[in-house]
């Protein structure tokens, strides 16, 4: 059975080039890169120079570039660290966000009391920038929190027009770029972005590694503590193999955006024409969506849909409903809820996420696999 891998949302196959050069980190630069000697400097030399190489193509300072285990990690750092050592007392976010964030942010209610006012969300799935720019203007000190292109839907956030709005009524702006970085071009000096978070695994690199970017003078204190590693902001001696592979397969993903851009843009385009032709009472969820990500609502019957994913398991494909971080919840998504009307929710909606290691037989045996579902 052929199978076919079409949840790259939840996360991506590594990269050949990401492995060779992590099994040779492995066996050949075991050292400590806080230990002082010859292992530990060639060591420590690695780690800085993938750095540097985020940092590059980012166009951040090296200095500003923090490695954590994930972006989850990362962000419960920030949100925590502006709550407890920057006085932040109200965090502005949406009801569509990750639970990474929503949650974090729900505990930092509980824990500390602060307000916390959600985005209204349009029938599109996007955020409404009218009730953001109503929301922002206050003696409260504030932070933004909202993600770039939405996990579940891919609708696209206009980061330069939230850092806009947030430096006007002088509030912090933390952007969750786990689904877009490593697919499009991200340059913070340029958008203005205080806080920004990523995990590898999401762009073709290892699981267990992720990074944060803390605008110079942020002022964050740590979260882990017992070492001086990361400057002090993050204790633990780093894993040099996966940051070397992070690193790399940052610097693939950009040498190959363009080309990568306009063949995964072509699948989905194809992906839906086919979908559209079999069942062509077929609905986008969301409008305007990032390239790579496709949600659908699909007529199919009650009794199919209970079992959808299983079937298509079952046939070798793989697709999710939403958040793999959810997959295990009978709720309908909290995303959808946000935006399609009840009798819409409870629709099967399919979540088909592609790469460019993807091709259009891979659609062909999805289509097919979903008409004799």
């Amino acid at each position: 059975m052929q199978k076919v891998y079409l949840d790259n949302a939840a996360t991506t196959a590594i990269h050949p080039e990401v492995i060779s050069v992590m099994m040779d980190v492995l066996q050949n630069d075991f050292g400590n890169p806080s230990s002082t000697h010859s292992f530990g400097r060639s060591a420590k030399t690695l780690l800085e120079s993938a750095r540097k190489s985020i940092a590059k193509l980012l166009n951040a300072q090296a200095s500003e570039i923090i490695f954590t285990s994930s972006a989850t990690e990362a962000t419960n750092w920030i949100l925590t660290s502006v709550v407890k050592d920057l006085g932040i007392k109200r965090i502005i976010t949406t009801k569509i966000e990750h639970h990474a964030t929503l949650h974090t942010v729900e505990h930092l209610a509980k824990e500390f009391g602060i307000q916390v006012e959600y985005i209204a969300i349009l029938p599109s799935g996007n955020i409404d920038y009218q009730d953001l720019a109503a929301k922002l203007p206050s003696d409260i000190p504030t932070l933004v929190s909202l993600i770039h292109v939405n996990n579940e839907i891919g609708t696209i956030l206009d980061i330069k027009r939230v850092s806009d709005l947030c430096q006007y009524a002088n509030a912090l702006f933390h952007c969750d770029t786990v689904q877009s970085i490593g697919k499009t071009n991200i340059d913070v000096q340029e958008l203005g972005i205080d806080f920004l978070v990523a995990s590898a695994h999401k762009f073709h690199g290892p699981k267990g590694i992720g990074f944060a970017y803390l605008k110079k003078n942020s002022m964050l204190q740590p979260m882990i503590f017992g070492g001086e590693q990361e400057k002090g902001m993050r204790a633990g001696t780093e894993p040099v193999h996966q940051v070397v592979g992070m690193a790399k397969a940052f610097e693939l993903a950009y040498a190959n955006l363009e080309n990568d851009i306009n063949h995964i843009s072509y699948i989905k385009d194809y992906c839906f024409s086919e979908l559209k032709k079999v069942f062509p009472e077929v609905k986008i969820n969301g409008e305007n969506t990032f390239y790579n990500l496709l949600n659908v609502q699909l007529p199919l019957s009650e009794e199919k849909t209970s079992m959808l994913l299983f079937t298509l398991d079952m046939k070798g494909i793989a697709v999710s409903r939403g958040s793999a971080c959810q997959s295990g919840s009978v709720k309908p998504s909290h995303v959808l809820a946000e935006f399609l009307a009840p009798e819409e929710v409870i629709k099967p909606s399919v979540r088909i996420s592609f790469s460019h290691f993807n091709t259009k037989q891979d659609i062909d045996l999805l289509v097919e696999a979903l008409k004799t579902s």
